[in-house]
């Protein structure tokens, strides 16, 4: 047989059918991987790819990483919603599996706020003032930590036409300050542990106290998941993590502003 006779064998053996079987099933399974939904709806892909990005040790680029996810057609309320919550929850089993250390931790919610920041940053949004919006306090009682979710709150509340403010671990007096200037219609308050739960019922006292018109309070957070009977413990209006079934509690009361 000629050398070029022996060529042409070996490429075709190099090119026999089970092989390009074999390529297609590698490639049907990547796909099917990239497609596995996990944690309440995430694509376990993308949510594995944010989590390497918040835990790598170069340089976050919270603008690329958005793009990156972009183009994993998602869109905005997916990557605020979703994503970043789920994240922000595999940084905590993590840590808690002794999988990652505390530093680690930090530096993941860190940028998972910078990517949230990215995210609101390049939503076009109607931020001016109107008499017609409802006004919203998300309120971190002093004791809590966990700014990032509390941030998403806000992220929802705006994206649903609110007027929202932040307070993050304000003593009782800068809270009364702030609830004079402000009047919200709506309080929520976002409580993770239950040694804070006092100090939530304190507060809603403060905002009970130093509201001229009562705003409803609102409690949420991780806290609904291992206390019962919040409402009564607390003395808010609603226990609810959800932002839509706040205000909608909130129109229903009366307690919304009307349009003029």
């Amino acid at each position: 047989m000629s050398q070029d006779d022996q060529s042409q064998t070996r490429g075709l053996q190099r090119n026999r059918p089970e092989d390009v079987g074999a390529l297609a099933t590698k490639v049907i399974s990547v796909l099917r991987d990239r497609q596995v939904v996990g944690r309440d709806g995430a694509r376990q892909f993308v949510l594995d790819h944010l989590m390497r990005a918040i835990l790598s040790r170069t340089v976050f680029d919270p603008a690329l990483v958005f793009d990156e996810m972009r183009g994993h057609r998602l869109t905005h309320d997916e990557i605020i919603d979703l994503y970043i919550p789920q994240a922000s929850c595999m940084l905590g089993e993590s840590w808690v599996a002794d999988d990652i250390g505390f530093a680690d931790v930090t530096v993941g919610a860190l940028r998972l706020q910078a990517l949230l920041s990215e995210a609101n940053g390049q939503m076009q949004i109607d931020l001016s003032p109107d008499d017609s919006r409802l006004r919203v306090l998300v309120l971190l009682p002093q004791g809590e930590q966990h700014f990032l979710g509390t941030s998403v709150v806000a992220a929802q509340l705006r994206r649903m036409g609110c007027e929202v403010s932040v307070s993050f671990d304000e003593s009782m007096g800068c809270l009364q300050a702030r609830l004079l200037e402000e009047s919200p219609n709506l309080v929520m308050i976002s409580c993770a542990r239950v040694e804070t739960l006092e100090t939530a019922a304190e507060t809603v006292q403060t905002i009970r106290t130093s509201s001229i018109v009562q705003p409803v309070i609102a409690l949420g957070g991780a806290v609904l998941d291992d206390a019962e009977e919040l409402k009564d413990q607390t003395g808010v209006d609603i226990v609810t993590s959800s932002a839509k079934d706040a205000v909608a509690f909130c129109s229903k009361s009366g307690t919304a502003p009307t349009s003029r």
